[in-house]
C-alpha cells in the first residue's frame, strides 16, 4: 500500500476493534473519510502534519479495516452505530491512549463531513476547529442533484445489487474522483479492504442512505438537534477541489453562506479526492490553521 504508515503506527479500539492510525504528537486531530475510500486516502496529509499534530485517522464501522460494529439493541440505523463508533474511540483515546478530552479538531471529508459534525454537536467542546473537505453537513440546497449515476444506485435496488457484485462504485471513483490519476499501485490499495463481496457492504449501504428528506435516517445527520448552534462560532477552514462531480461548487458557496467567517481554498484543478489532487498546498494551509490563534 505505496505512502501508508507502517503497522507500528496501526491501532484497534479494544472494545470494538476499529482500526485506526496514529502519529505524531501535540493537538489531537481527527481524520474522518468518506465513501468508498478509507484510512489510505490521508497517508499524504499525514505525513506532512504528523510533525505539528498528533495525526489520528481511523476507518469508520465496516470501511477499510474496521469490521462492521452492530447498532445498539432496538437502535436498528447504521449511521447510529457510525456515531456510536465514534463514541468509542474517543473515550478509548482519553482514557487509554491518553489524549485530551476537548480541544481535537476535526477533518472531514465526504460523508466523515455529517457524521463528525453530528459527532461534535453531541458532545458540545470536544471540537475546537474543523476542516471541510468537499462535504456537506446541511440539507442540499435548492436545486442540487445528485449525478444520475447515485440517483441510480441509491433509487434501484437491482442497480445497486450490481454495483456491490462488481465493486463498481469503488472501481469508478479512484478513477474519476482524482485529477490527476492514480498510480496504479495506490488504486489497488484503495480497492484492497473491498476485494471480496462480504466486505463492501457498507460501501453500497452508503450510497444507498444518501438522504432525499426527512425520513430518511440519514437526515438527521444533516438536520441535528441544536445544528449550527454550538458550531457556527467555531475556526472553520474549507478546502475544496473544485472539479468535483458531486460536491460541486454550488456547495462550498452554502458552506460559505453558512460560515462567513470560514478561510476558504479554492484548488481548480483538483477533483473529489482533494487531497490526493493537491496534498502539498492543503497541507501547507491546514499546517497554518492549526498553528493560529484558537
Amino acid at each position: 500500500m505505496p505512502g501508508y504508515p507502517a503497522p507500528r503506527h496501526w491501532r484497534r479500539v479494544p472494545v470494538t476493534g476499529q482500526h485506526y492510525l496514529d502519529l505524531g504528537s501535540g493537538r489531537p486531530v481527527l481524520f474522518l473519510h468518506g465513501n468508498p475510500s478509507w484510512s489510505y486516502v490521508w497517508r499524504g496529509l499525514l505525513h506532512r502534519l504528523s510533525p505539528h499534530a498528533r495525526c489520528l485517522a481511523p476507518d469508520l464501522p465496516g470501511f477499510g479495516l474496521s469490521r462492521h460494529l452492530r447498532p445498539a439493541d432496538g437502535v436498528p440505523d447504521p449511521y447510529e452505530a457510525q456515531l456510536e463508533g465514534l463514541d468509542g474511540l474517543h473515550r478509548h483515546l482519553v482514557r487509554d491512549a491518553g489524549l485530551p478530552e476537548r480541544g481535537w479538531t476535526f477533518v472531514l471529508h465526504d460523508w466523515g463531513g455529517p457524521l463528525g459534525v453530528a459527532w461534535a454537536l453531541r458532545n458540545p467542546g470536544v471540537v475546537a476547529r474543523l476542516v471541510v473537505c468537499n462535504t456537506v453537513a446541511f440539507p442540499f440546497p435548492d436545486g442540487f442533484r445528485l449525478p444520475s449515476p447515485l440517483r441510480w444506485i441509491r433509487d434501484h435496488r437491482p442497480v445497486a445489487e450490481l454495483v456491490h457484485a462488481t465493486n463498481a462504485f469503488a472501481r469508478v471513483a479512484v478513477r474519476a474522483g482524482v485529477h490527476r490519476p492514480l498510480l496504479a499501485a495506490e488504486r489497488r490499495a484503495y480497492l484492497r479492504p473491498y476485494a471480496r463481496r462480504a466486505e463492501r457492504r457498507a460501501v453500497t449501504d452508503a450510497v444507498r442512505a444518501i438522504p432525499r428528506g426527512p425520513a430518511d435516517p440519514a437526515w438527521r445527520l444533516l438536520e441535528p438537534a441544536g445544528a449550527g448552534a454550538d458550531l457556527a462560532d467555531l475556526p472553520l477552514l474549507v478546502g475544496w477541489g473544485m472539479r468535483d462531480p458531486v460536491f460541486t461548487p454550488d456547495l462550498l458557496e452554502e458552506w460559505v453562506r453558512r460560515h462567513p467567517h470560514a478561510v476558504v481554498h479554492r484548488f481548480p484543478d483538483a477533483g473529489h479526492f482533494v487531497m490526493e489532487d493537491a496534498t502539498a498546498e492543503l497541507g501547507h494551509h491546514i499546517r497554518d490553521f492549526l498553528q493560529g490563534a484558537p
